[in-house]
């Protein structure tokens, strides 16, 4: 199997196969994130991840789950997409789901029939890092999105029958904010309603651009407490 840079997948993926189709992140410019930094996006040939497939086989199985890495290999197009569901199939026909991690921007560049025949092949369940439900702060981390285009994206999600894990950040709206930033995301999240909530705290990492505005006081971290109370609230 081929691996390359660090691997990161979700926690509860914990059990899935996963299967490196891209490598690094099609956006990388979230203004608190390293994850990618180290390595150039690139895309995977059909021969390698097929390559793999006939690795894992040899080891695994079952593999009723299968993960594709990397940071969001969603932004593949449609067709790509259906190609490596097809393999999959081929070399692991008792998998009934295919996920991995996806941006707004990937979803609308699928057609509302890409994104149905992909839901038919076995892709599902796809991680959808929505951060926030606040336009100022979704511009402000440079997410690439705004609460619009995310709900008319994850609601075309809906309606091709593919369910979405929506990824916040606790303390990403910064001090002050968190109560206001928590009950826009409220609001986002009844009218988009994924299948899971998955909620994470801000890390601030050196080399990052929030790690700089961290240093330059332009941005102040929420402390600890205002998340705690955020999360109570929503909960």
């Amino acid at each position: 199997m081929h691996y390359d840079g660090i691997t990161y997948r979700p926690p509860i993926e914990a059990s899935s196969l996963l299967l490196q189709v891209t490598v690094g992140c099609a956006h990388n410019n979230c203004t608190y994130c390293n994850m990618y930094k180290d390595v150039s996006f690139r895309i995977e040939s059909l021969e390698q991840i097929e390559e793999d497939l006939k690795e894992a086989r040899e080891y695994i199985k079952r593999a009723e789950r299968i993960f594709l890495l990397n940071g969001d290999a969603f932004v593949l197009k449609a067709d790509y997409l259906k190609a490596i569901a097809v393999k999959i199939r081929e070399y692991f026909p008792e998998c009934n789901t295919i996920t991995m991690y996806a941006s707004i921007q990937n979803i609308k560049s699928k057609t509302d029939k890409e994104l149905e025949e992909l839901r038919v092949l076995g892709i599902n369940d796809l991680y959808v890092g929505i951060e926030s439900g606040c336009d100022e702060v979704l511009a402000h981390i440079q997410k690439g999105h705004t609460v619009k285009e995310a709900t008319e994206q994850l609601q075309r999600l809906n309606e091709a029958n593919i369910n979405h894990i929506a990824l916040l950040m606790l303390g990403v709206a910064g001090k002050g904010k968190g109560i206001e930033n928590a009950k826009a995301t409220a609001e986002f999240l009844n009218v988009t309603k994924p299948k899971i909530v998955w909620v994470g705290t801000l890390g601030v990492f050196e080399g990052t651009k929030l790690y700089e505005e961290v240093k330059a006081g332009t941005f102040v971290e929420a402390p600890e407490i205002e998340n705690l109370y955020r999360r109570k609230n929503i909960n």
